[in-house]
């Protein structure tokens, strides 16, 4: 049986290197005197599946975490603000820095889901490293959200959707289906370059799906597609068709799936993705050791929400007194239903996060950048015109410029909390990121060795220039 390979690419010549199990064991064994040899044995680092070159958090001082809201058409906000924290990555390690290389955890529900999936499938043409680059999510967007959410204008259109609403989901989802799958592939959910976390709800057995890279471990059946994984929780209830599929574990053992969207749990995946975490320093995660799970100070999380139109006021209370089914399924060009419990699901956890960092005194650990003041047409999850989509792109933007702001557990709105902007804020983020990389590598054996052989590949491309 083959040795199983870990790759790397050098920094200095984009060249990859492979180090078998059988060299990094014997590298090992001299290298880390003194922690119990089931505690190595239990690090597993070498699978067949590609994966970035950050080491462990056991290795640095913090977990960092990604965390993406749902949101439909508006995933270019959150597309903005990644491909600005990507790019000033590159500025400090280089083109080929990418998100996967520095987050432990990169989690997404719903458009975020979709995103996560961009972010951290591999592409089978480069070794370990993502499909898409952080500057290609808004044009992915851009191209193909049209296509997805099909948009009338007819002047019929509105009564239209009203009787189509009453008789399945206002898009049939094939063009969505086709191109995740085309996209994706066969990658599965072990397969990601680094640990996800994507949300879904089970309609079946009533209760939400968490589909994590950590699950796989323990519960195979979980290693899902993730072309199907996307496309469940992406599944809006009266946007899109619930999906359903099965899996198969290397015994025969199959398990059946029916989902939709992830945000009518968990809109906003960020304390998802942190009980991940705590779950598996429970279960006694070498990766982790010595963090303990409450050990929230360790956490660097950077959670990024999708706008919504709190400040304008969407509906009051006047406007919907008189609704019944039709009411709180199709007015204001929206499903104001599915709006009011997937905003809700996104506050309530940035209140829970927001009390219980600055309860830590971690309140720099923590950063979420929302827009609360979009008017009402951009606030849509599927209003794919060309105008709206291209001031998505601009709310995005323009909200680098904007404070840092932090939500009044008292009013719920966000308030600026000092003078420093987003993209500032995104810019020390970098550094911290670069930095944490950095420290782990020197205290990896691991790392020192892809260090070595970086500071080799250096040294002869000095000597042959």
């Amino acid at each position: 049986m083959p040795h199983s390979m870990m790759t790397y690419s050098c920094t200095s010549c984009s060249y990859p290197f492979s180090f078998s199990q059988t060299l990094i064991t014997s590298f090992l064994s001299s290298s880390m005197e003194g922690i119990p040899k089931h505690i190595i044995t239990k690090f597993n680092f070498f699978t067949d599946s590609p994966r970035s070159p950050l080491q462990p958090p056991t290795y640095g001082n913090l977990i960092t975490l990604l965390s993406i809201d749902g949101g439909g058409i508006r995933g270019l906000i959150p597309g903005t603000l990644l491909a600005f924290l990507e790019s000033q990555l590159q500025k400090l390690d280089g083109e080929q820095a990418r998100l996967a290389d520095y987050f432990d955890i990169i989690s997404g529900t719903s458009t975020g889901g979709l995103v996560t999936a961009m972010l951290t499938t591999p592409d089978p043409k480069k070794e370990n490293r993502p499909l898409f680059a952080a500057k290609d999510i808004n044009e992915f967007y851009l191209e193909h959200c049209p296509k997805i959410f099909p948009q009338d204008s007819s002047p019929f259109a509105p009564a239209a959707n009203v009787v189509k609403s009453l008789m399945g989901p206002k898009y049939d989802g094939k063009y969505l289906h086709d191109i995740v799958r085309e996209k994706l592939g066969e990658t599965k959910l072990h397969q990601t370059l680094t640990n996800v976390v994507i949300p879904t709800f089970d309609i079946k057995q009533l209760q939400p799906r968490i589909f994590s890279t950590y699950e796989v471990k323990s519960h195979p059946c979980t290693d899902a597609l993730l072309s199907d994984i996307c496309i469940a929780t992406s599944a809006a209830p009266t946007y899109l068709p619930a999906h359903h599929f099965q899996t198969q574990d290397s015994t025969g053992k199959t398990k059946e799936f029916n989902l939709i969207d992830g945000g009518v749990a968990a809109n906003n995946p960020t304390l998802v993705a942190m009980n991940e975490v705590t779950k598996e320093i429970l279960r006694g995660n070498p990766e982790f050791f010595p963090i303990k799970p409450t050990d929230y100070a360790r956490f660097l999380v950077v959670s990024l929400g999708t706008g919504s139109p709190k400040s304008e006021g969407k509906y009051h209370a006047n406007m919907t007194a008189k609704w019944g089914v039709l009411g709180w399924l199709t007015s204001e060009h929206s499903t104001p239903l599915v709006d009011i419990f997937m905003q809700a699901s996104s506050d309530m956890v940035d209140f829970h996060i927001a009390t219980v960092f600055q309860a830590l005194q971690s309140e720099n650990s923590y950063l979420r950048i929302q827009d609360d003041t979009l008017s009402q047409q951009i606030s849509s999850v599927d209003i794919a015109t060309k105008e709206n989509l291209e001031n998505l792109v601009k709310v995005g933007e323009e909200l680098l410029k904007k404070p840092v702001s932090r939500v009044n557990l008292e009013n719920g709105q966000f308030e600026p909390a000092g003078k420093i902007t987003n993209g500032e804020a995104l810019i020390r983020l970098a550094a911290v990121l670069s930095k944490e990389k950095q420290l782990r590598d020197m205290r990896s054996p691991l790392g020192k060795l892809a260090m070595k052989k970086n500071e080799e590949c250096a040294h002869v491309n000095n000597t042959t220039t």
